[in-house]
Parts: structure tokens; sequence; C-alpha cells
């Protein structure tokens, strides 16, 4: 683009804004041959025009410029009528004169202020300079001395030119607009196109014959001998008859003489009449050929389709009887052609009228048509809508008469249709008869099974009335479907599970030959993992391992394989996952992992795969397997919990423990192990509420009883010392003599007690050495106490376990969370996957070193979590 178009010279809209205007006046449809732009062409789409700029699409100014074609078709009459019958101006006639050409001279300075189309850049041009410019170096001329008054004209001009219709002439100039005005009919959806033009021929004739009847009387009217001209001869003094008779006479010359059928009453007298009759017969050849040509072409466009269709079904007639076709084959090509003839006259032609249409429309077209229909065909229940449009998409509609054949039996199974209106009888052939077997309505499919199965069709399909069938190619399905694995594997349990409905032994024996070609590989659908899982199936799942599928794929609740395996129990498929690299502790969208799968269906061959195999019950969300443990009131699942290293007092997302399930459902067992094992009864919930406060609101006097008890022997197992015997932890050190340290308000710490109830002061990394707490001893710190200690390192210090401080920086976690520090580090690693997101796979120190062994971790330390792929971007 020019670089005073970028500075803003010239503002304007892109075609696609003419387009959109159009559609929104909803009175001009055409395309003229200025809508499109140069390949390649740029330009700045605006949605204003510059103040006091008026689009040439606005529909104000269109209805001012069909007001104008008015006063044209006005012009038209008036002008030659007074060129050649009036000599000066009168009365009614002069005063509308005037007016007409007041209009004309309000649409000269209108046109200053209207964008135009630039034909370069197709923009339109708001500047008002340019406008200016373009208007004056082009029409301006013309317009303005087609509306001078003929009274000024006459004054201006010399003497030999003064003739009063003279000058009128001129303004024929604005028949260009009628011209616009037909072009933009001819091509508007709201106007017959026939009658159209039917009009504008009529308009055609008319005005020649009365432009060669104005002219002709002129030449009989300033002849030197009246008597001796064409009209002088029929009529005397015809110069004093009335303007009317002499107005008509010079009609039926003319058009007499148009249609090559005069009288022989009205003929040429003197040279100038004969020569100007030569012209104006030689102009009559041309006009006649274009009136006939035009009306023959619009007669033959409507009578085109019938003579078409009468030579098809000649030429189908003469095929059926040169090849000695059967009369029902005869009877179904011609049903065929017929139908199709129908279709075309009635405006169905829908896929033909989809055809032409780019690929978005059509989709969408297909889309808002046929969806919900394809969507409640039994084979595609439950598959994605991605996969649902793109079937659409691709599907073709046809209509079928009654009585044809859509598949016949034992024909390749190239393609399969849905039923979207009318019915078919699906047919067997037997001991040469043919019998029904079935039959197929709206919402119906017919061919799936010889198109998925990839054997001949089973069935004669044919319609019982007229019909329309969706058809969808084989090749264009699997095409679709290798792109949407997941919805391949629904769209093949549907098949076999309506294979089993069917309880037809034909179908019965297809299902087990579709079972046998799944286990060796050979269907074309592709297949996933979980699949073959859901079908225990070991032998299809190798198969498809084999080709390189990826053993921790998973569906769209992230179940992987294992899930599926582990839940049901089959150990072979378990064993080959594993084999193949599938992850133990994989997580699905709820936080389950394959071994609570396998530990809530009891399967034990299969927990003992997973648990040789790396698989803990601490890389799921132990807390949500605890709650549904205690809502289905099963105890035993609890301790499979405990037993495989879970820890049955965390709770779900939302703050609920297995506690509070047990306290709502009253189970009084469940309670007491969960107190066994450490439960908090004061722990809230999101909403506030804790273990007891729910006992207390439900009224369950047992469990309050019980929670009072247990807090008893809590009371009881506590030591009183003096406040003033307060001890700093001694860390992960326990050494001989013990130490027995204290609460700030003097209660002793007891061994027994249950970790989560005891409180402890964080010291500094100097009380926490060995060092420390001798230094401490000797100086008589206050706060420590000289109990026994042991010397050699572990968690805890009187089964007082030490606490670390956690930080992930991968995750964007700088604050670090609290952990109490576990058995190994495995544990830890697992415990920092569970509550950070991720799977890390070393722990270093707050300086970087990287930690290997869980005894050199003090109590107090800040740890690091990291993974593998983090520590080398860090790197990086």
């Amino acid at each position: 683009m020019p670089e005073r178009a970028r500075r803003g010279v010239f503002r304007g809209y892109v075609c696609g804004q003419e387009i959109e205007q159009m559609s929104l006046d909803g009175s001009h449809y055409s395309l003229t041959s200025e809508i499109l732009p140069s390949l390649g062409a740029r330009s700045n789409r605006r949605v204003k025009l510059r103040r006091f700029i008026i689009s040439p699409y606005d529909r104000r100014y269109r209805i001012w410029e069909s007001f104008l074609v008015i006063l044209v078709l006005y012009t038209a009459w008036v002008s030659p009528f007074e060129f050649g019958f009036l000599e000066r101006p009168k009365g009614a006639l002069a005063i509308t004169d005037n007016v007409v050409n007041a209009f004309f001279a309000i649409d000269i300075v209108l046109t200053f202020f209207i964008a135009y189309l630039d034909k370069i850049t197709y923009l339109l041009i708001d500047n008002p300079k340019q406008i200016a410019w373009r208007y004056t170096s082009t029409w301006l001329a013309f317009d303005v001395i087609s509306t001078i008054p003929s009274e000024l004209a006459r004054k201006m001009l010399p003497s030999s030119l003064q003739s009063y219709g003279f000058f009128n002439m001129l303004r024929l100039w604005r028949l260009r607009r009628v011209s616009s005005m037909f072009a933009r009919l001819e091509k508007d959806r709201h106007f017959n196109y026939f009658w159209v033009r039917c009009a504008k021929l009529i308009c055609v004739t008319l005005f020649a014959v009365h432009c060669s009847g104005c002219f002709y009387y002129l030449i009989a009217a300033r002849y030197h001998d009246p008597s001796k001209t064409w009209i002088g001869a029929s009529i005397e003094n015809f110069l004093e008859t009335s303007l009317w008779i002499r107005y008509v006479t010079s009609l039926y010359w003319s058009i007499t003489t148009l249609t090559t059928v005069g009288y022989g009453d009205l003929h040429p007298v003197n040279t100038r009449e004969m020569i100007f009759d030569i012209f104006y017969m030689l102009f009559n050849l041309g006009l006649t050929a274009y009136l006939i040509g035009n009306m023959t072409n619009l007669v033959v466009h409507g009578t085109s389709r019938t003579r078409k269709f009468r030579d098809t079904i000649q030429a189908a007639s003469s095929f059926a009887q040169r090849h000695q076709l059967p009369v029902r084959l005869q009877d179904q090509m011609l049903a065929h052609l017929c139908l199709k003839f129908r279709t075309d006259s009635e405006g169905l032609q829908q896929q033909e009228t989809l055809d032409s249409l780019p690929k978005a429309i059509r989709s969408s077209i297909s889309h808002f048509l046929f969806y919900s229909l394809v969507d409640k065909v039994y084979l595609f229940r439950g598959v994605s809508n991605d996969l649902l449009f793109q079937l659409v998409s691709e599907m073709k509609a046809e209509y079928f008469p009654p009585k044809e054949d859509v598949i016949l039996q034992n024909e390749a199974p190239t393609d399969f249709y849905v039923l979207v209106t009318g019915a078919v009888d699906l047919l067997v052939l037997k001991n040469g008869t043919e019998q029904v077997v079935g039959e197929a309505n709206a919402g119906d499919i017919c061919g799936e099974i010889g198109v998925l199965c990839y054997r001949p069709q089973l069935f004669t399909v044919r319609t019982k009335r007229l019909s329309q069938l969706l058809r969808l190619n084989r090749t264009a399905f699997l095409n679709i479907v290798q792109a949407n694995v997941g919805d391949g594997t629904i769209i093949m349990n549907n098949l076999l599970q309506h294979l089993k409905e069917l309880k037809d032994p034909l179908m019965q024996g297809i299902l087990t030959e579709t079972e046998n070609m799944l286990a060796r590989g050979r269907m074309d659908l592709p297949l996933t993992l979980c699949f073959a899982t859901l079908r225990g199936d070991d032998l299809l799942l190798h198969q498809l391992l084999r080709r390189g599928l990826d053993p921790n794929e998973s569906d769209n609740n992230g179940r992987s394989a294992l899930h599926i395996a582990a839940s049901r129990g089959s150990d072979n498929c378990v064993l080959l996952l594993l084999d193949y690299g599938a992850n133990p502790n994989s997580r699905d969208s709820e936080g389950n992992v394959p071994l609570w799968e396998a530990i809530m269906g009891r399967h034990e061959p299969v927990i003992k795969l997973l648990k040789d195999n790396g698989a803990n019950i601490v890389s799921g969300d132990v807390g949500q397997f605890a709650c549904t443990a205690a809502e289905q009131n099963k105890l035993d699942l609890l301790k499979d919990i405990v037993r495989h290293g879970g820890d049955v007092t965390l709770s779900r997302s939302n703050g609920t423990t297995a506690l509070h399930v047990a306290v709502c459902e009253g189970n009084i067992e469940v309670v007491e192990f969960l107190l066994d094992h450490g439960a908090d009864i004061d722990k809230p919930d999101s909403h506030g509420w804790s273990p007891r406060d729910l006992a207390e609101q439900q009224g369950h006097e047992e469990i309050k009883t019980l929670f009072q008890s247990k807090k008893e022997a809590k009371n009881q197992s506590t030591i009183i010392v003096s406040e003033q015997q307060r001890v700093r932890y001694l860390g992960r050190f326990t050494s001989e003599p013990s130490l027995y340290a204290l609460y700030p308000g003097g209660a002793a710490i007891h061994p027994e007690m249950p970790w989560r109830d005891r409180r402890r002061r964080r010291t500094d990394n100097f009380h926490n050495s060995l060092f420390g707490i001798m230094s401490a001893a000797q100086t008589g710190d206050k706060g420590l106490v000289p109990l026994t200690a042991h010397v050699n390192c572990s968690k805890s210090c009187g089964n007082y376990p030490a606490r670390v401080t956690i930080t992930c920086p991968e995750k964007g976690l700088v604050t670090g969370k609290l952990l109490l520090l576990p058995q190994s580090i495995e544990e830890l690693l697992a415990i920092c996957s569970q509550k950070f997101g991720f799977s890390p796979s070393k722990v270093l120190s707050k300086e970087g070193a990287e930690i290997d062994d869980i005894q050199l971790i003090r109590d107090g330390d800040h740890l690091i979590i990291a993974s593998d792929y983090g520590t080398e971007r860090a790197k990086d």
C-alpha cells in the first residue's frame, strides 16, 4: 500500500465490508466485477467512514438511487417527446422538467460526499479531496450539462440551435442509472430472473419505438413542404391537428416498421424520410435479433431440464432393452432417474448444493442437519463430539425411491448408511428365494457389520418407501477414527455389545470370529490398551504392546490399562504391562493408583505383583482411600491401607478425614480403629466441623463416650513435670541416657503417645547436635534436662520424630512445607510426590548437595526436592 495510505490520507473498507453491508441491508445481493481484489492485495478493514461521508451501500442512499431511477424513466420519455413535438416550454410539463432537474442537481452535490471503491486497493475511499477529484475528472461535466434548465439553454445557444428539445436530449445521459438498476435486479434473489429480463426487454423496445417515432415526426415537421411528408400524405394540415393524434400516428408507424409488418399506409415520401427509414430498419435488424435471442434463451432455459430428462429416460430404456435386463432392474433404473428429476425440480439437491460450498460452510450445514440424528445411532454412543462432527461432515445425503436396492448381499463393504427418513427391509437369499429378516427405520444404521468386520455384506438392503440415507465411505471413516483412538475403542465396544444383544446364531458366529480377529490384531480399527485390558484379552494386549503402544496411555479420566487390569484382577495383563514399562504408581484424575484398585478387588496375586515392582499406596490419594473405606463401612480396607503403609488419618481434598466419615456413618468399630491409629477428634474439615462436633450434632452417644475415654486415657499417660524443667529437643540423635521432652506447661512427652498428639519446639542447629546437648548439660542451660540418650542416629528421640522443611522450586513453592521425616529417602520422595503433585527423583540440601541417605538429615533441616529434568534445566 502507498505510504500516504499508511499515513491516513484515505481510509475505507475492504471489499468484504461491502458484502457484509449488502447482507445487512437486504436490498443488494449482487457481486459486481469490482468485488474481488487481485491476488496478494492487502487492505485495512475499517468500520466507520469519515464524518459527513456516506457509504454507497447505505440503505438510505439506496432508496435515494431508486427514486432517481423513477425520474430517469420520466426523462427517457419526455426528452425525445419535447425534441420532436414541442417548440417552446408549455405549462405543467416545463415546471415538472425543472423540478426533476432540481433533484438531479441535489444528487450532483451529494455525490461529492459519497465514498467510492478504488479499483486498485479495493478500499472505499472516504477522502473528500479524492472523491471530488474523481467526480470532477469523470462524470461531473455530463451531469451538470444534463441538469441545466432548457429556458436558460435556449438563451445561451445560437439562434440556429435554439430548438426547445435539442438541449433536452443530453439528459438521456441519465439512462445509465436504469442500466445499473437492471444489473442489480438480475442478481437479486428476491426478484424472479425471467420477469426482470422480460421487463428489461420491454423497456428497451418501448424506448426504441418512442425515440424513432419522435425523430421521424420531427423530420416531417421541419420539412419545407408539409404535404410531401409521410404524415402529410395521410393527414392534411397535420400541424394543426391535436398533439395526441400526431404522437399516436408516429408510434403506429414506428411499431409497424420495427416488426416489419407495415401495412403500406404510412411510408416515406421524400428523400430525408427514406434515408431515415433505411438506417432505422438496419437498427431494427439488430434490435429484433437481440429481443428474439433473449426471449428464446429464457424459454429454452425453462424447458431444457425437461428435455434433458426425456433424453435420459430414453437412453436408459434403450440400454435396458438392448441388454435384456430384468423388469425389476428396469423399474429401479427408471424410478431412480424420475426421483432425481423430481428432487432437482423441487430444489432438494442437498448434496449438490453442499458440494458447491467451501468445506467450513459445508461442515456447518451438515452438523446442523444431521448431527442430532447420527448422535443417536448405537454405533456412535459415547464417542467424542469431535469425532461425530468429522463423521457428519464426510457423510453424503442420498435419496432412494421405493423398492430400490441400497446394499446387495455379499457385495464388497465399501460404504454403510444411516437412515434419515423412510424405512428399508433387510433380506437374505436362501434356497433361491429372498426372505425378509429385519427392518430398519429412521435413525438406524445398515452395512456397518461388513465395514467394521471387513467381510461381505450380510444382507440386501431394499427401501420400502421414499427414503433419504446418509452414506459414509469406509476409507474416510477409518481415516477419521485413526486420529481418534479412544473413540475407535468405543465404536468397537458398541458393535460387540450390539452383536451380543441380537441373540441370533448368525450374529453369534460373527461375534466369535470378530473376537478372534481382535485377538490376532487383524482389525483395522485403532484399539487401545484399555480396550484389551477391559476384555481381559492378554493376547490382544501383547499384540498392541508389540506394536509400540505406550504402556502408560490413559483414557479421558486418567485411568491407565494398569488401573483396569488391577481392578479386574487380570494378573497376566498386569505382568505384561509391567514388563513393558508401565508405571506401577500412576494416578488417575481421582487420585487412584493400581495398588488401591487391586486392594479394593481383593486380588492378592496382583497386589503382590505390584508390590514386587515398586508399587506403593502412598503415591495415591490415601486420604480419599481411607474415606472411601469408611463410607463403605469396610474395616478390612482400612486395615489393608495401614498394612501397605498408608496413613488413615490423612484428609481428602475438602478437608474431610476418614474419622469424619465414620462418625457420620455411626460405625463404632471403624471409629475405634481410626482413633487407635492416631486420628484427631478435633481436626476440622473445610466447613469447620470436627469429628467431635459431628458426634455431638448427630447424637452418637457411643462415639462420644469413646472420644471421652480416649481423651482421658491420653491425659493419664501424660507425666507432669515442673514448669521450670523444659528440655530442648535432641534431634535425630538418641543416645543413653534418654531425654524426656516437656510441654511448656510442664507435661512430659510420653514415649507411647501418638506422634500426631505431640508438640515440640524447634531448636537451632547447635542444640540439635550432640556437642550442643552436652554443653548445655554442663552449663546448666535452662530448658534442658540431662536424661538418658542414645548415640546411634534414628528418626526420633524416644519415638519422637524429626521435622524438616521441604521446598520445591520447580513447582514455584518457595515458602515450603513442614513434614515429619520418614524412614527412608524413597518414602520421603513418595510423600513429596503426593504433596506437590509431581514425581521428584532426588533430595538436595539447602546448599545444593544431593542427599543419598536418610541418616544424613537432622531435625530442622531445610531440604529441596527436584527432578532430573528440573536440575538439568537449572544448569542450562
